[in-house]
Formats: structure tokens, sequence, C-alpha cells
């Protein structure tokens, strides 16, 4: 088999000819940004071949690079396959980054009633007069502590071995820890002495850009550790259908493994940054739309993109840590939050817990902007709910130099209406490499304020400017020249840019349109308008109106609800 060897880090694997050169950057650890799932559609995982032969299945690559990029190697690495041992360099836009990811949450107060606690108990020594058995003065020392009776709690054989031994090495002093369950109890540890003090867990957002891990001290109810990394899925796919594809090409159990693995990532970055062992985390509650919670527990959610678009399960559901590798105590628990439908899923739902908005008796809109938006309107009496494909648009597909939030992301600009001349700031003020979707934001708005484009997105060729110019393809208005940037070349917003964002803004707008004549509810009405999410978090509010993607609603009353 060929030995493709991936500069600049020389990292090298051997892959069949059948294999893409993109599928060989990953199996050689490269996470790879790869927005479409690997089909050739968004252009995104660029490389360059060295040397070598390798082949195309087709020449769809072309359009996505000039002539002058073509004569330096530049392929699209899901459409390259290596006949040859060969040598590629992955360029660092390509790779997935860190990025800037959101780590606070807003909303309501919520009454703390952990389901898991902690019981130290000192248990009396059987005696001739009172030979009852271990388990049973463990429970009745429990039970005096106002823990549950022996008969509710379901105790692991892997503890039960423990007990003996425990009981009279620690001088039947111990402490208990008890889950409680939709049905009953369960007993998941049991350590030596008073360890009452160290009892954590942890919400986890499982997002399919972003994964945040809040985590909890249970006796206080306090956050004392936030961790957040990216979804290791989108090597597979930015967005959900194509993650699903993805899973019945090559497996449910590696996304599986990917999501688990990015959890894993967060969590532990939230304990080091408290200094926690791991160890003493025993619940994990999960929030995430239906299909990713499917793919956590590695159910099958192909059904869920075919009529009649059905889950397997829309309940909330319950395992145990250890059974699907997450790096807490084994016997923890693992909670699902519940799904409304197949595409109104946990996240929603943790949103409107989050949020308070189904204990008002004010009309509010939720709105959730990604690759895939969910809208929510009501109060206390009723709710309606859909959901949409935005396209990849505002997080970075279809936009020639959109990108996700990573470092040299331009996020804010300013365009001056007489001149042109553009303001803007990049994350971790690094030199610019692309836009990504509050930049974007910006952009529409200022570029409508100053007429350059008009309301159906076409650049007016009209004005004689450096900025606006002929592209290869479409007219295209220059946003940083190329002596500026880190890539070499000028970065630029083009008509066909333009038209899928505003595609994308407008099935989010129609949808809250959609909710609020089936209420029969004027924007007026609204009282609070929640952006949940990361993304609602950094938009330009006021730009937000501007271009749409959400109602006309006073500045004043738009929330940001955070990582609900």
């Amino acid at each position: 088999m060929p030995i493709v060897t991936f500069l600049p880090g020389f990292r090298k694997v051997e892959i069949p000819t059948t294999e893409s050169i993109m599928t060989g950057a990953q199996k050689a650890g490269l996470a790879i940004n790869a927005v479409c799932g690997g089909i050739g559609k968004c252009g995104k995982c660029v490389m360059f071949h060295k040397s070598g032969r390798i082949r195309f299945d087709t020449e769809q690559y072309k359009e996505f690079f000039s002539q002058e990029e073509r004569d330096a190697g530049a392929i699209l690495s899901c459409e390259a396959y290596p006949d040859d041992d060969c040598q590629i360099l992955v360029p660092e836009r390509t790779l997935i980054q860190t990025q800037q990811i959101l780590m606070s949450v807003v909303g309501q107060a919520i009454e703390f009633n952990p389901s898991i606690r902690k019981y130290h108990v000192q248990v009396i020594p059987p005696t001739l007069a009172t030979p009852t058995s271990d388990l049973y003065r463990l429970f009745e020392a429990i039970f005096r502590e106002g823990g549950p009776d022996s008969k509710q709690v379901y105790v692991p054989l892997e503890i039960l071995r423990r007990i003996p031994s425990m009981l009279r090495d620690s001088g039947w002093q111990v402490t208990a820890t008890i889950a409680r369950l939709p049905a009953g109890y369960r007993m998941i540890e049991i350590d030596k002495g008073d360890t009452s003090a160290r009892l954590y867990g942890v919400a986890v957002d499982l997002g399919t850009t972003t994964i945040v891990a809040f985590l909890r001290d249970l006796t206080t109810g306090q956050v004392i550790g936030v961790g957040s990394t990216y979804n290791k899925q989108i090597s597979c796919g930015e967005d959900i259908l194509s993650r699903v594809n993805y899973s019945k090409r090559k497996g449910l159990s590696h996304l599986q493994d990917l999501a688990v693995e990015s959890i894993n990532i967060a969590i532990t970055s939230a304990a080091n940054s408290a200094g926690i062992d791991l160890d003493d985390i025993c619940e994990v509650v999960v929030a995430g739309n239906t299909i990713m919670s499917h793919m956590l527990l590695a159910i099958d959610p192909s059904y869920m993109i075919e009529e009649p678009y059905v889950p397997v399960v829309r309940r909330s559901l319950t395992t145990s840590a250890g059974k699907i590798g997450l790096c807490i105590k084994p016997e923890g628990g693992i909670f699902i939050f519940p799904a409304v439908s197949d595409f109104i899923g946990g996240d929603i739902v943790a949103d409107i817990v989050s949020s308070g908005m189904a204990e008002s008796p004010d009309i509010s809109l939720m709105i959730d902007i990604g690759t895939n938006f969910e809208v929510v309107l009501g109060n206390n009496e009723w709710m309606f709910a859909c959901a949409g494909a935005a396209g990849p648009a505002l997080e970075g597909g279809e936009v020639m130099f959109g990108m996700r939030a990573n470092p040299g992301a331009i996020e804010r600009v300013i365009i001056d209406p007489a001149t042109l001349a553009i303001e803007y700031h990049t994350i971790n003020n690094k030199k610019p490499v692309g836009i990504c979707g509050s930049g974007l934001i910006d952009i529409l708005a200022e570029l409508l304020r100053a007429c350059v484009i008009d309301r159906t997105g076409r650049i007016n060729t009209t004005i004689r400017h450096p900025r606006i110019r002929e592209g290869e393809y479409f007219p295209e208005f220059v946003m940083v020249w190329k002596d500026e940037t880190g890539i070499g070349k000028d970065i630029v917003v083009t008509e066909n840019d333009i038209k899928n964002l505003i595609m994308s803004k407008a099935s989010t707008l129609a949808a809250c349109m959609v909710l609020m004549n089936q209420a029969g509810i004027t924007r007026e009405e609204i009282k609070t308008l929640y952006f949940a999410g990361g993304f609602g978090n950094y938009i330009n509010k006021d730009n937000a109106i501007t271009v749409g993607p959400i109602p006309e609603v006073p500045v004043d009353r738009i929330i940001n609800l955070g990582n609900g």
C-alpha cells in the first residue's frame, strides 16, 4: 500500500489506493476541515501535492482553484487518491483549530436538587446476638441519615464484592454514593471514611460544532470549572445530514467515539481548571439535538432523515459512564435530555428550561442559529416550535473565505459609507485568514448601509472603487488586501457569497414569521427575544435586525442566553 507523508510534520500513514488522501490525513491524527463530509462540495479540505503519483475520480476540484493554485499543486484531499508513495502539504487553514467558544450561560435561577447524594455513615458492627448481613447494616445506617430503604436501591455486583473488606478496613465508617433514577435508586460507589464533600457533576452542551462542559459542585450548587473543545465529528461533516450519511458509509461507532473523545476533552479541561479528580465526578447531564444524542449512544439516526422522519426514541435516557467510555467514575450516571420531536432536541428543551420562558406569562421568542436553526415561540400556556436547515453559510460553508470562529477570523467589521474604508477585528488579533459568522452579518449590514449591495444582494458595480471589482466568477468586494492577510491573497466577499448568506438568514426569519402567523402574534407582542448558543452571543444585535435573521424588535428586548 502507498505511504502518504503529510508535511510539515512528516506524519506518515499507509493507506490503500481506494482511500482518499483526506481519510489518510485523519488516520494520521490530523483534524481536517471537512464541512461537506468529504464529498467534494465545500472546497475546505485544501492540500498541496508535492511528490508521488495521485489520481482524481473527477475534475471537480478545478472549480475551487485558480490556474496558479493548481500549478502549485492545490487539490481537494477528499477527491484525491494515492497511486504511489507521495508527499502532501497540509496548510494551516485546512486544519480544525481551537475556536472561540462561548463558555458562559445566562438564565433563570433553577431549584438545585441533584439526583446524586453521598451518605457518610457509621455502620454498627455485627455481633453473635445480631448477626445481620453487612449490606443490611449498611442500609440501616444510610436510612438513619435520611437515605432510601435498601429495597429501593440496586447495588452492582462489583460494589457488593468490595463491601465486606471496606467496612472492616475503615472501622465501619464509609461514604455511600447513591443515584436517584426514574424508578428506584442505584449505588454507584462506596468509599472509606468521609468523602461527602467531594461530589461533582457536569452539564454538557453537545453541539454540532462545539462542546462545552460546566463542572458543578453538587454539595453547594456552584459552577467551579468550565471546559470546551470543538466537536471532532466535524472531520466527518460540518452538518448533521453529512454526518448521518457518513455513519451509513463508514460506521456509527466511529462517530460515537469522536463524540465521546470530544466530551472527555471538555470534561478533563473543566476538572483540571478546578483541580479535582475525574473519579469524583459522579454524573453527567447531556443536552444535544436529537441526532447528536442518538450518535452519542450509537443509536441509528438514519431514519430521521428519511420519510416519515422519526427518531428511535424521544424520551430522556440514562446509562452509565463506563458503558460509553466517558472519563468520569465508571458507575457514574449519564442523563440525556429528552427531545420534543425529531428536530426539536434536548438542547432546545434545556434552553427553554434555562430561559424560564415556560414559566412566564409574557410571550417570548427563542432562536438558536447555526447550520441548523430552531425557533420557539410561546409562554407558560402554549408553545410553538420549528426547526430547519439554515445552510452552513453563517458557520463558514458556501462562502469563499468563510470559516468558523478560529484565530484569525474577522469577527467585527465597520465600513465607512463615504470612503469604503474598513475597520475590522480578528479573533486573537491574528492576521486575517477568513470571516466567521458574526463578521459576515456585520459585512452584510455595512454593505447595505453603504449602498454597495441592494436588498437582493446584488453588488453595485457602477460604483468606481478599487474594492469593487469583477472576480473570476462573480462581482466581489475586497475586505482585506493580500499584503495584510495571513494567507497571502485578497480576502473578498463575492455576490454569490452574499446570496448564500441571504438564503441562510431568510430561512430563519421565515420560520419566525410562520410561528408568529400560526399563533396570531405580532412582533410588538414579543416581550423577550432569546438568542441561544454561541453565535447569538457574538453577533451585533443592531446588524442582525438590519440584515434580518431575526424579527425587528427593540434591541433592549434581546437577551443572549448563551449555552443553556
